[in-house]
């Protein structure tokens, strides 16, 4: 471990520590809103080291502190670059909280806004981890405090992996709250992670704060969270870290997409047919698991258990009844969960002909009533 902090320290009196820097957009607008600054050391006999190889290692070390303020120079120094080859957009630089908490950190900004008088408070905004944030919550609401006084804002980063007190949203006085990638990266099959990331949104809006959702790796990812009201975000489907050199070239060539600028946000009577898309591919997953013995256990087969046949029973049925698209929702999902309960039947049983054959025609009628659904939401 010494050995280690040894090294890093070499690496920074040697400059080999650099920025990437990852694209934030609207994905409604197509706007390109900012991007985040992320370290990397390009190690001379390595090549370019990801920050998860080397920051825990100064974790709650003086080291940490000296990064993170080359971290700020650095970047300070790149948005001056950026102003002048008219490349306007808001950098948001991440703090450790050893470095929040030093006594002159506000000092610190304010002697390197003078520093870089091409840089104004509103260029950059600081990202702060949920977790390290509310290790102290009264010094640091009162650091982001006098942060704020001379225009700088906060973002909460990894939002939803700490405490997510109710009460500590309220002390910290942030404008944004940035969704951890772990609960967008699953949502799509996973209802859980699709109630937290729904939860966190709600929060967002209940206490005027603005949200951005990272780790956006495919189109889908981005519709959903437009369905749900989201409508910043970054993530590889957008674009990975890059060189501050890359950065003018990706701007000039990064083009809407035409999914996204059409995708509307769902209403929240029609929110669980959402919910049903998402439980219905965690439960044929689930299926799948059980008939090639990953799981030991099938999951409910019952169809009037899932949120899809609640959402008919509660008020789906009386508005949508008349539908065609509805109906045909309606026959599909009750024929798949019959023939996947005659199935798994049949697997225990030892009386199940061919597997790989019977897993294909749930397959395909799964498609079919996803597809059923999309078109269900598009047209009613």
């Amino acid at each position: 471990h010494h050995e280690s902090l040894e090294e890093i320290e070499n690496a920074l009196v040697n400059d080999e520590f650099i920025l990437y820097y990852q694209p934030k957009v609207n994905m409604k607008t197509a706007q390109v809103i900012g991007a985040e600054a992320l370290i990397r050391w390009n190690h001379p006999k390595r090549g370019i080291v990801a920050p998860g190889n080397f920051l825990p290692i100064i974790q709650g070390h003086t080291l940490s502190v000296r990064l993170g303020n080359w971290v700020l120079n650095r970047a300070m120094e790149q948005i001056t670059e950026f102003k002048s080859k008219g490349i306007n957009i808001p950098i948001s630089i991440n703090v450790d909280a050893m470095q929040l908490q030093q006594h002159d950190f506000v000092e610190q900004l304010k002697k390197l806004l003078i520093k870089y008088p091409a840089v104004e408070a509103k260029d950059f905004s600081l990202e702060v981890l949920e977790t390290s944030a509310l290790e102290d919550i009264v010094h640091v609401s009162q650091i982001m405090q006098s942060c704020m006084k001379i225009g700088i804002s906060f973002s909460l980063d990894d939002f939803g992996t700490g405490y997510s007190s109710l009460t500590y949203l309220k002390r910290l006085p942030v404008k944004e709250l940035k969704i951890d990638q772990s609960f967008v990266r699953d949502m799509l099959e996973d209802p859980e992670d699709l109630a937290i990331l729904d939860g966190i949104l709600g929060l967002a809006s209940a206490f005027h704060r603005e949200v951005i959702a990272e780790g956006v790796e495919t189109v889908e990812h981005g519709e959903m969270l437009l369905k749900l009201g989201c409508e910043k975000a970054q993530g590889y489907v957008i674009a990975k870290p890059m060189p501050a050199k890359n950065i003018l070239t990706w701007i000039a060539e990064y083009k809407p997409n035409e999914k996204w600028q059409n995708t509307k946000t769902i209403s929240r009577n029609d929110l669980p047919l959402l919910y049903a898309i998402v439980e219905h591919k965690a439960w044929l997953s689930s299926i799948l698991s059980y008939l090639q013995n990953i799981r030991h256990s099938p999951p409910i087969l019952n169809d009037k258990e899932c949120h899809f046949s609640k959402w008919i029973n509660d008020s789906a049925m009386e508005i949508y009844s008349h539908n065609k698209e509805f109906k045909e929702i309606q026959f599909i999902h009750h024929k798949i969960h019959d023939i996947s309960t005659q199935l798994i039947k049949e697997f225990e049983n030892n009386t199940l002909e061919n597997l790989e054959i019977s897993i294909d025609k749930i397959k395909k009628l799964s498609i079919e009533l996803v597809n059923l659904f999309k078109d269900f939401e598009n047209t009613k």
